[in-house]
């Protein structure tokens, strides 16, 4: 055979297995893309939702509400849905806020309070009386001005003992606590805190109280004059037991103490 086409043919055979050898050593081939199948949108209703916080007796503008897309599964009975009632944005401007709204949160009726109702009784807690007592303006006997309508308080009735300052021929006063853990439902006019507002506002304090309660205050404010003692959050909805005790002495009797204060000098005596 002529050697030119042994060359040849040896050249043609080396390049064909250089080149199934790099075939068969390569990676494989990558796969084919699956097609992706996208779930369909679930179902959304437009939900009337407050569209910025809304304190406790604000009163409802249509710039506070607003429609928002909700999913038909989130939605929980009470929602004001456009499908349902689509002049909801509209009945609700005027109502007055009974408890306090979120911006984005679900506007609902139980929640609200309508002009004709009337909004204490509305905040009311069943079974409660509300009373209002005189308070100074100044803060003078409601702990400086800080106490806040939702705060809870100590009622402090200080009144005059005849009998004991005509005995002693001077001024004698006591000061007892008649009611512990009361709830605050107003300061004047004042329903909520706005604006950092942490101020009296008014001459009176409206209480949270039972008709029992309520008859005790009626008869304090005319036989002496009422203080409120701010109480702490920690202590709120404790009962008094259950709160510490300074430490006493053990010939200290069980009896109530009352402040005693003759010639500006204040000592404790057993009523």
């Amino acid at each position: 055979m002529n050697p030119a086409r042994l060359a040849v043919l040896g050249i043609a055979l080396a390049a064909g297995s250089g080149a199934a050898f790099l075939m068969s050593g390569g990676d494989p081939p990558p796969p084919t893309p699956q097609p992706t199948v996208e779930a369909p949108p679930a179902p959304m209703t437009d939900v009337l939702v407050a569209a910025t916080d809304m304190p406790m007796g604000q009163v409802l503008r249509a710039a506070d509400l607003r429609w928002q897309a909700w999913p038909d599964a989130a939605i929980a009975p009470g929602y004001m849905t456009r499908k349902l009632n689509p002049k909801s944005l509209d009945e609700t401007v005027g109502a007055s806020v009974r408890s306090s709204f979120l911006a984005g949160e679900p506007i609902r009726a139980q929640k609200l309070v309508r002009p004709e109702s009337g909004f204490m009784a509305a905040i009311l807690p069943p079974g409660m009386r509300a009373v209002a007592i005189v308070t100074d303006s100044r803060g003078t006997n409601s702990a400086g001005g800080f106490i806040l309508p939702n705060d809870r308080v100590d009622v402090i009735r200080i009144f005059r003992d005849d009998a004991k300052s005509r005995a002693a021929n001077t001024d004698v006063q006591f000061s007892q606590t008649i009611l512990t853990d009361i709830r605050v439902l107003a300061i004047g006019q004042l329903i909520q805190e706005k604006n950092g507002t942490n101020v009296v506002t008014g001459e009176t304090a409206t209480l949270a109280v039972t008709p029992a309660q309520a008859e005790t205050l009626a008869l304090a404010q005319k036989v002496g004059a009422l203080s409120l003692a701010l109480r702490s959050l920690a202590d709120a909805g404790q009962p008094a037991e259950a709160l510490p005790q300074a430490e006493t002495s053990d010939a200290q009797t069980s009896e109530p103490a009352l402040t005693v204060v003759r010639f500006g000098v204040a000592r404790q005596q057993t009523p």
